[in-house]
C-alpha cells in the first residue's frame, strides 16, 4: 500500500473511530461564546440615557451637544401580566453637586464624499487621543463639506449633496437621511416617536451598567415597512436579516448553518437605498426589527457611536464603503486556478502523485494546498518541512512551478506548550497576557497589536515564501481572548474583533514584500479585510442545506465589501457524497475562486468515473472562461463590487431581485443556479430582459422558468447584449496563450454585445464591443492594437 493510500485509510479509520460531533454550542458560557451585549440594554440594574434635544450646534462645523435624559426600567401589573419601561428618574449619585443627572455630551456630523455622511456620538469624556483606525483604508475619514450645502430650517439644520440630504431637528432631536428625491430613508428613534405603542422600545441612547460603570451606545434607526436589510459579513441564517438578532463577534462558527460568523462585519445596506457602517471593534448586537419590527437597535460595546451613512444604490454604497475601509488589491493569475487539496497531505511524495495524476487525468489546476500535516507534527505549527517526508522542499516547489503549480501551506497563530517555539514566544513577551501578565489560555496566542509579535512572525514567514510559497493558509484567527491584555493597551473587549484584520495584514504585508502581492487564504476576518483577499468560507458539513447555506454566506460577504470569496467543494466534515459533490463542483467553478478541501477522499479520480468526467467538463468550463474571470475580477476590485453578487446589485429596480438567496450573478453577466437536490431542473427567477442558456442555447424572458441544467449540472444563463471572451484550454494558467482569444457574442435581436477585457500584466480593464455587420460579428475597435488575435462568433454558431 503507498504512501497516499495509507493516508487515507488512517483518515478514514480516524473518522470512524469519531463516535460524537463537537462544537461550541451557544449561551452556555464556555470558553469563546459569542459576547452577546444586548442584555445589558434590558437589564434593570442598569441606568439609560436618552438622546432629548440640542443644547447647542454651530452650523458651520456641523457639531454640539445633546441633553441626555436619565432614566430606568420599572415594573407594572396589568391584569395577571408583568410589564415593564422607561421611567425618567433622579440622579442617585453623592454628592448630589457633582455629578449631573441629565448631561449634555457632544455630537458632530462629518461629510465624508458626496454620498458619505458621518456621525459621532460619545457617552462621556474621551481622554484617550484619537489614533489612525486599522479598520479605514488611509488611518481616517476625508472631509468633503464642500459637496454640501446648509440650510436653516424651522426645527433645525439642512446639509444637502447632490445624492440626498441630512435633516437635523433640534427638540426633539432627530437624524433625518433623505435621498436625492426627498424620500425618507431611516431617522433616529426619539422616545416621543415611540408612545404610540405598548412596546418599552429603547431610542437613540446610551446604557450605564450598574455593575462596573461602563457605557455603551445604542444606535436606533427606524425600519420602513418592507424595509430589507442585508450584510453583516459572512453570515449563515437568512439572507435578509430584518427580523433577525445578529452578534457581531468574530467567531470559529465550527460550521455554515448556525447564527454565529467566522466573518462578521459592521456594515449593512438597506433596500430603501443606503448603508451603514458601524466603526467599531467591540462586540455589537443588532436587533434589526426582531423585538420591535420599526427599530433597528444597533448596541455597541463602545463607549461612543461612530457611524458612517452611505447614500444610493447597491453599487453605490459598496464603492463608497470600500473608498473608506479599502479595496481588494487583484490576486494573481494563479490564484484563480483550480485549488486542489484535502485535509491532508503529509509529504512531497504525496504532493508529487497527487499533482501527477491531476495533469494525467487532465484536471485543469494551479495550486496544490499541504494542510495541517505538513509540520513534523500534525497541527503543531513551527513553520519547518521536516526532512523525512520533503527531503527537497526547494525542488520540489521548482519542479511544481514547472509543472503550472503554485503551493499554499497551512498554519494558524497558536502556540501549543509542545510547540519548539513556545519558549521563544513567552521569553519575548509575544503573545497576549491575562490580568496578571501569565498568558490566559493553554496556547500561546500570538499578539498581532506588538510590532515586535508581527515581525518575528513575518520572519517565520518570509523563508517559505522565498523559497517559493505561493500563499499561506490564514486559518483559526477567531479565539483571541476576550479578556486578554493587549501591547495595544486594550483589552479583548476592543481587540478580539480586530484580531484577524491585524493577523489578514501581517501575512499580506510580508507576501507581498516577498512575491510583489498580498494575496493570502483565510478564514476569519473585520471591517477591512477585504484589502487581503482571499477568504474562504470555514468548514460546511456534506449536505445539501450546507451548499445552500454557504451560497446565502457567499452573497452577504459580497453585500459586506468583499470582492473575492471561496468555499470548500462538497463541504468538509466528512467524507463528501458523490451525487453532493457532482452538484457543488460547478458552484465552485463559477465563485472567484476555488478550492476542493476537506476529509477525504477530495481528489476527482477517488469517485467513479461518471463522476471524473462531470469535474472535469466543469473545470474545463471555467479555465475556457478565465479571460471573463480575469477582467470582472479586476474591473470588480476597483469598484469594490462583489464576483458572486446577489441579483438587486445589477438589478435594485426589480422587486423580485430582491427576494433571491438560491441564485447569484457570477460577475456582472452571468446568472448562476446551482441545484441543491438531486434533481435535474429547477425554478429559475431571472431579472428582467432576456438571458440565454450557456449550455444549451435556450433563450429565456425575464420571470419564472422551469430550467433543466445542461450537461455540466448547473444552469448558467447569460445577460442578451454579452460579449463573453474564452480562452484555449491549458492544464494551467501558466500555459494559457492570452495572444489568442475567443469572443463570443451572446445576442438575440441581432444588435451589439460588449464585454470586457483585462490581459496579464496589462494596465487596465479595457472594453470590448462587437457590432453585426453583412451578418457577421465585429470588433467595433481593438483595444490591444493587434496584440490579440480575435476569433470572434456568435453563441448560435
Amino acid at each position: 500500500m503507498n504512501t497516499f493510500l495509507k493516508s487515507i485509510t488512517a483518515m478514514l479509520l480516524a473518522m470512524l473511530c469519531s463516535t460524537s460531533a463537537w462544537a461550541q454550542l451557544q449561551g452556555t458560557d464556555l470558553l469563546n461564546e459569542p459576547t452577546d451585549i444586548a442584555p445589558d440594554f434590558r437589564n434593570f440594574k442598569n441606568t439609560y440615557y436618552l438622546a432629548d434635544h440640542v443644547a447647542s450646534f454651530d452650523p458651520e462645523t456641523a457639531s454640539g451637544t445633546i441633553k441626555y435624559i436619565r432614566h430606568e426600567f420599572t415594573t407594572r401589573m396589568a391584569f395577571n401580566n408583568m410589564l415593564a419601561g422607561l421611567d425618567s428618574v433622579g440622579a442617585n449619585e453623592f454628592p448630589t453637586t457633582e455629578y449631573a443627572a441629565s448631561p449634555e455630551l457632544p455630537f458632530s456630523l462629518q461629510f465624508v464624499s458626496d454620498r458619505t455622511v458621518r456621525l459621532k456620538m460619545t457617552s462621556g469624556p474621551q481622554f484617550v487621543d484619537e489614533e489612525p483606525s486599522l479598520m479605514l483604508v488611509n488611518g481616517s475619514a476625508l472631509d468633503a463639506r464642500s459637496a454640501w450645502s446648509y440650510a436653516k430650517t424651522e426645527e433645525g439644520h439642512s446639509y444637502s449633496s447632490e445624492y440626498g440630504k441630512v435633516v437635523i431637528t433640534e427638540n426633539p432631536w432627530h437624524i433625518y437621511l433623505y435621498d436625492e428625491e426627498g424620500k425618507l430613508l431611516t431617522s433616529t428613534i426619539h422616545q416621543s416617536d415611540v408612545t404610540n405603542t405598548y412596546t418599552p422600545v429603547l431610542p437613540f441612547s446610551y446604557v450605564r451598567r450598574a455593575s462596573d460603570y461602563s457605557r455603551s451606545m445604542a444606535a436606533v434607526m427606524s425600519l420602513s415597512p418592507d424595509e430589507k436589510i442585508f450584510g453583516f459579513g459572512e453570515s449563515f441564517t437568512q439572507f435578509n436579516k430584518r427580523g433577525q438578532k445578529v452578534v457581531l463577534w468574530v467567531d470559529d462558527a465550527n460550521g455554515t448553518q448556525n447564527e454565529t460568523m467566522y466573518k462578521p462585519i459592521p456594515f449593512y445596506m438597506s433596500s430603501r437605498g443606503y448603508g451603514v457602517f458601524m466603526h467599531h471593534s467591540t462586540p455589537i448586537s443588532v436587533d434589526v426589527g426582531k423585538y420591535f419590527n420599526a427599530a433597528n437597535s444597533m448596541m455597541i460595546g463602545d463607549d461612543e457611536a461612530d457611524l458612517f451613512f452611505f447614500l444610493g444604490e447597491p453599487k453605490d454604497i459598496l464603492d463608497e464603503y470600500t473608498e473608506l475601509t479599502g479595496k481588494a488589491s487583484m490576486p494573481p493569475l494563479w490564484s484563480f486556478g483550480f485549488w486542489m487539496s484535502r485535509i491532508t497531505y503529509f509529504s512531497e511524495a504525496e504532493g508529487r502523485e497527487v499533482i501527477q495524476k491531476l495533469r494525467d487525468y487532465e484536471i485543469p489546476a494551479d495550486v496544490l494546498h499541504f494542510d495541517t500535516g505538513w509540520f513534523g507534527v500534525d497541527w503543531r505549527s513551527d513553520y519547518k518541512f521536516p526532512e523525512d517526508r520533503f527531503p527537497n522542499p526547494e525542488k520540489m516547489i521548482s519542479d511544481f512551478k514547472d509543472d503550472g503549480f503554485h503551493i499554499s501551506l497551512w498554519q494558524l497563530p497558536y502556540f501549543t506548550p509542545k510547540n519548539t517555539l513556545f519558549p521563544e514566544i513567552i521569553e519575548n513577551d509575544l503573545a497576549v497576557k491575562d490580568r496578571k501578565g501569565n498568558i490566559p489560555l493553554e496556547d500561546a496566542v500570538l499578539d498581532f497589536s506588538n510590532p515586535k509579535a508581527v515581525q518575528w512572525y513575518q520572519d517565520k514567514l518570509e523563508p517559505l515564501l522565498e523559497m517559493g510559497v505561493g500563499a499561506i493558509k490564514v486559518d483559526f484567527g477567531e479565539a483571541a481572548p476576550a479578556n486578554g491584555i493587549y501591547a495595544s493597551g486594550r483589552t479583548g473587549f476592543y481587540e478580539h474583533n480586530l484580531y484577524p484584520l491585524r493577523y489578514n495584514k501581517a501575512v499580506a504585508d510580508i507576501t507581498e514584500e516577498v512575491h510583489g502581492n498580498g494575496f493570502i487564504w483565510a478564514r476569519s476576518t473585520w471591517a477591512g479585510s477585504q484589502r487581503y483577499p482571499v477568504h474562504w468560507g470555514g468548514d460546511p458539513a456534506t449536505t445539501n442545506t450546507a451548499m445552500s447555506a454557504t451560497l446565502r454566506a457567499g452573497l452577504s460577504m459580497g453585500l459586506s465589501g468583499f470582492t473575492f470569496w471561496s468555499h470548500d467543494i462538497g463541504g468538509f466534515v466528512t467524507a463528501t457524497p458523490e451525487d453532493l459533490y457532482r452538484r457543488w463542483t460547478p458552484f465552485g467553478m463559477l465563485t472567484s475562486h476555488v478550492r476542493s478541501h476537506g476529509n477525504p477522499p477530495t481528489e476527482p479520480w477517488e469517485f467513479s468515473d461518471e463522476f471524473l468526467e462531470g469535474f472535469r467538463k466543469a473545470d474545463n468550463m471555467r479555465y475556457r472562461l478565465m479571460p471573463y474571470i480575469y477582467a470582472q475580477a479586476k474591473h470588480n476590485s476597483e469598484h469594490g463590487w462583489p464576483m458572486l453578487r446577489a441579483l438587486f446589485v445589477e438589478f435594485p429596480d426589480d422587486p423580485g431581485s430582491w427576494l433571491i438567496d438560491d441564485q447569484y450573478l457570477f460577475g456582472s453577466d452571468i446568472l448562476v443556479a446551482p441545484l441543491f437536490e438531486n434533481v435535474e431542473e429547477r425554478d429559475v427567477y431571472l431579472p428582467p430582459g432576456t438571458w440565454i442558456d450557456y449550455q444549451t442555447g435556450e433563450v429565456y424572458k425575464g420571470g419564472w422558468h422551469s430550467i433543466e441544467a445542461g450537461e455540466i449540472p448547473i444552469i448558467a444563463l447569460v445577460r442578451n447584449g454579452t460579449v463573453l471572451p474564452h480562452i484555449e484550454l491549458a492544464q494551467s494558467t501558466k500555459f494559457m496563450d492570452w495572444s489568442k482569444i475567443e469572443l463570443v457574442a451572446y445576442s438575440v435581436e441581432g444588435s451589439g454585445a460588449s464585454g470586457k477585457i483585462y490581459l496579464p500584466d496589462g494596465e487596465s480593464v479595457q472594453d470590448i464591443t462587437l457590432q453585426k455587420q453583412n451578418g457577421e460579428y465585429q470588433l467595433v475597435a481593438d483595444p490591444f492594437n493587434g496584440e490579440v488575435s480575435w476569433e470572434i462568433r456568435s453563441f448560435e454558431e
